[in-house]
């Protein structure tokens, strides 16, 4: 296929790609970014039309990264699944992934670290949950133990219980205590933080209603 480039066409349906043509036909289509080395007239060798394709293909599943990690951060398993799912090459998704981590958008120390917080934040669950969750996730096993330091089981089953209080009011001793241990253990919680917890929280409303 080795030839001469006579003419870089910005592809109407994907202006972020250009065809490439030689002597006078359509060859292949690469990315803007991998089109820029290129100029009309310019001898493409087979050697380094293979270097051109393959450059294409990391740079279409960098993008395709870029896109996955635009909602939120993502481990590096998960991105390299998702790029595996949707076809990319194992050749291409290393030096993407490589080229992701190098510019900080693939870290899986700072995605433990926010995975630890967001559910902190909104969806308290024990310690036990989240390393599970972190591990599903492929994220290393000391990772993962240096973000669970944030993790607090017995404030984090407080934080999961204080917010659903009030609409347990009324209930008895004994049936809040029933509700409360069967909504942390559905969390990963132990007994007997599910225990203290729910003493905490009969006391709580007892207290609340006697002001």
């Amino acid at each position: 296929m080795a030839g001469v480039i006579t003419r870089l066409q910005v592809q109407k349906r994907n202006p972020q790609r250009v065809n490439v043509f030689l002597d006078g036909e359509f060859a292949f289509g690469v990315t803007l970014d991998v089109a820029a080395s290129l100029r009309k007239g310019q001898h493409l060798s087979d050697a380094e039309i293979a270097a051109l394709r393959s450059q294409d293909e990391v740079e279409r599943a960098y993008q395709a990264a870029l896109r996955f990690l635009a909602s939120r951060p993502r481990s590096r398993a998960e991105v390299e699944r998702r790029l595996a799912e949707k076809g990319h090459t194992p050749e291409a998704i290393a030096p993407a992934l490589e080229r992701l981590e190098a510019h900080g958008y693939v870290d899986d120390a700072s995605f433990a670290a926010y995975w630890v917080e967001n559910r902190n934040r909104f969806r308290p669950r024990s310690a036990a949950a989240v390393r599970h969750e972190l591990r599903q996730k492929g994220v290393n096993v000391e990772i993962i133990r240096a973000a669970l330091d944030e993790i607090d089981d017995e404030e984090a089953a407080w934080a999961a219980v204080v917010q659903r209080l009030e609409r347990w009011r009324g209930l008895t001793k004994e049936q809040l205590a029933q509700k409360i241990m069967n909504y942390l253990a559905r969390r990963g919680f132990g007994y007997e933080t599910a225990q203290r917890i729910a003493r905490r929280a009969w006391e709580q409303l007892q207290s609340s209603t006697d002001l």
